[in-house]
């Protein structure tokens, strides 16, 4: 599809055409003016010579500033601000945060799913697609990277976008700090970072924390204990080897479940009868190394290698009602899965051209993850939430291995080509060792390969304007939970599903002034075939099938700029119109096997919030700093059939710090007090959920203060 088709097509062109229209006049005023710019080399790309604002992709990178006044718990924290990004808190840690980009990733109801995501350059999303932020340590981490539209596709499977999160590799003048916080309900946060450099040749940035919380809502309690470490060591002829290890525990962490809108009406602190009935809860254990190398070989070349490996283990109770596993092809209440996994990534990058500049980056990645999944009845007689009799055991196994090559050429004075292409190929194979005369054999596999092209052209008016366009192809397989149950109730995998593949073009602006002021605005169409969509949930199993085409389209659009020496202002703002193109049949009724409830063409994709608006005002001046923020959500739709919305809301919040500095170091306190105005709200919604729980609430107006102290060793 052309760019003029894609505008003429987008069905509300007055929002997306309003912001582009405004914000050029604004570009082409100031400019000409813009000098002394800065050159910003984020990893996203790949490139190793070219600046983010030069790249025809959309491309935020938020600093995780050690100043700040967070707790450093949750990534949801760091990337509500970002346009584009749907990021929300669940205060439930025995799933991990909602993340959606763009209307990718909002149907799952547990981990994050349809994008990429990576720590260190270490990938932290297996090869079927499914992932988990839990593991991020944010005390450690320097900056997060978030790539959004069709250059997404360059990272393999299920990239609808890419998220990274990096953290600073140790250097002689970094600082030690510790830092502690207490908040309402029972939040509790120790951490600390060590970060420096050895005999001049190691660089070492340790970071460890551990969080507790009573929990906002009944049956909601948690611990989470996590350490992340990088060390940098320096190699002969500028090379240098990263070293990365994380490590994370979350010991049973208590399920409050999601309510019903009555529930939620009544009481938005209280949990359903079952979640402690049944004692739902989640323990997670993992842990990664890799080593990333780099060499030049040349002026002009490079060489990059990098390897992992890493375990993970989950055992999760769940509110599986007795009657439900009577089925003899149930896989009972409680999950047992341990998962290893590992692999590699080889890349040589050149660059050369004196007039017309150009870099060429080639590779090859592959990966495995081998998982035991067992499954047990969550009942002893009369005893519930105790593991029970075993349901379910199989070995499951999912490997990728991919090619990919992109190519950056400044071609003329004023404009820049980006292109790339991959090829995929994903495997899965099940072995069932749970096998009965009432449960037959579910072993089975199946392959899926594609091949995605994207490619984007840069062309710069002025000398601080860049007006971009690019189109790429996307594809997304399903994850081993989609396809762990058959939509017809029957025993085995649901091998009939189809990989998603997606069409994307975006057309945007970026924009800045030297003087610190950056805007950012961009169109953007994402066109699905074989869109996979929830067609019934029966005995707390959801089963999957194939919707023939979906749609997210929208606009986006970003500002930060300082308004005097001490105060600056952040705004961001996305529309999304995420619909089904094709109508199809789905289960409402509980025991439902059939599908035979139709679901319009154009109805919306639920999970997806179609606004949302943040901005912010930071001031800071002789050690004080403080913020204000606001954000904005619209109604987002839980259900295929449109019967369930959680409402929109808008968001206070603000916080206040102020620093000393003595002979020994620096002492620094803090408070934050988010939803200041104490609305009830809806935070997150659970996506087509079998008993009618859609809803997860909002937290009440919380207070959170603590202190940091940090010196040099």
């Amino acid at each position: 599809m052309t760019c003029r088709r894609f505008i003429t097509r987008w069905h509300r062109p007055s929002a997306g055409a309003a912001a582009l229209t405004l914000l050029w006049p604004l570009a082409l005023a100031a400019g000409e003016s813009a000098t002394g710019l800065d050159t910003v080399i984020v990893s996203a790309t790949r490139l190793r010579s070219v600046a983010a604002f030069d790249t025809p992709a959309s491309i935020s990178s938020v600093s995780l500033d050690a100043q700040n006044s967070r707790g450093d718990v949750n990534m949801a924290e760091v990337l509500g601000a970002l346009p584009g990004v749907v990021a929300l808190d669940r205060q439930n840690y025995a799933q991990d945060m909602q993340l959606s980009i763009r209307g990718f990733g909002a149907r799952s109801t547990f981990g994050v799913r349809s994008l990429r995501l990576y720590a260190d350059g270490i990938p932290a999303a297996m090869p079927d697609g499914q992932g988990q932020l839990s593991h991020f340590n944010l005390m450690g981490g320097d900056r997060v990277e978030v790539l959004r539209g069709p250059f997404s596709a360059l990272y393999g499977n299920s990239s609808g976008g890419v998220v990274q999160l990096w953290s600073k590799p140790g250097s002689s003048d970094d600082s030690w700090r510790v830092k502690a916080t207490g908040g309402s309900w029972g939040e509790r946060t120790l951490a600390a970072q060590v970060a420096g450099q050895a005999a001049g040749l190691v660089g070492y940035n340790l970071a460890l924390s551990r969080f507790t919380t009573d929990g906002w809502r009944d049956h909601a309690s948690a611990t989470r204990n996590s350490a992340n470490g990088l060390f940098t060591i320096a190699l002969p002829g500028d090379g240098k080897l990263n070293l990365v290890g994380n490590y994370m525990n979350l010991p049973e962490a208590q399920d409050p479940l999601g309510v019903t809108r009555a529930q939620w009406d009544a009481d938005p602190r209280q949990t359903t009868s079952v979640a402690t009935q049944y004692d739902t809860r989640k323990s997670v254990k993992q842990t990664q190394a890799g080593a990333v190398w780099e060499q030049p070989l040349a002026a002009d070349q490079t060489l990059r290698a990098m390897a992992y490996t890493g375990s993970r283990q989950v055992v999760q109770f769940l509110a599986l009602p007795i009657s439900s596993q009577t089925n003899p092809l149930n896989s009972g209440g409680v999950v047992d899965l341990g998962s290893r996994y590992g692999g590699g990534d080889l890349r040589w990058s050149v660059r050369g051209g004196q007039q017309r500049p150009y870099e060429l980056t080639v590779g090859v990645n592959a990966d495995e993850q081998r998982q035991q999944r067992q499954g047990f009845e969550n009942f002893i007689g009369t005893q519930l939430g105790v593991r029970g009799k075993l349901r379910r055991d199989e070995d499951n196994t999912v490997r990728n291995v991919d090619e990919f090559a992109q190519l950056w050429w400044q071609f003329a004075p004023r404009w820049s080509v980006l292109a790339g292409v991959r090829h995929s190929q994903v495997k899965f194979a099940s072995t069932d060792n749970y096998i009965t005369a009432s449960n037959p054999n579910d072993s089975g596999s199946i392959d899926y390969s594609d091949t995605t092209p994207v490619a984007g052209l840069t062309f710069e008016p002025l000398t601080g304007l860049r007006v971009y366009a690019s189109a790429g192809n996307g594809f997304e397989t399903p994850t081993f939970n989609e396809l762990s149950y058959r939509a017809d109730g029957a025993a085995g995998l649901a091998l009939n599903l189809r990989p998603a593949s997606s069409r994307n073009q975006e057309l945007g602006i970026k924009w800045r002034d030297g003087q610190g002021t950056l805007l950012e605005a961009a169109l953007f169409n994402a066109e699905t075939r074989d869109e996979l969509a929830v067609a019934r949930n029966v005995g707390g199993r959801s089963s999957y099938q194939n919707v023939a085409s979906a749609r997210r389209q929208g606009a986006e659009a970003a500002l930060e700029t300082p308004l005097t020496q001490q105060l600056s202002l952040q705004l961001s703002w996305t529309r999304v119109d995420a619909t089904f193109r094709s109508p199809y049949l789905i289960c409402v009724a509980v025991g439902c096997t059939v599908p035979n409830v139709a679901v319009a063409a154009g109805s919306r994709i639920p999970g997806v919030a179609r606004q949302q608006t943040h901005a912010a005002l930071h001031w800071q001046q002789n050690g004080w700093n403080a913020s204000f923020e606001l954000a904005q959500m619209s109604g987002i739709v839980a259900n295929d059939v449109a019967t369930e919305v959680a409402p929109a809301y808008t968001l206070a919040n603000l916080e206040l710090g102020r620093q000393w500095r003595f002979s020994g170091g620096a002492l620094r306190a803090f408070m934050r007090v988010d939803n200041l105005a104490g609305v009830r709200y809806i935070g997150s919604v659970i996506v087509n959920e079998g008993n009618g729980r859609y809803y997860e609430p909002g937290i009440d107006r919380t207070v959170l203060s603590g202190v940091q102290w940090q010196w040099q060793p």
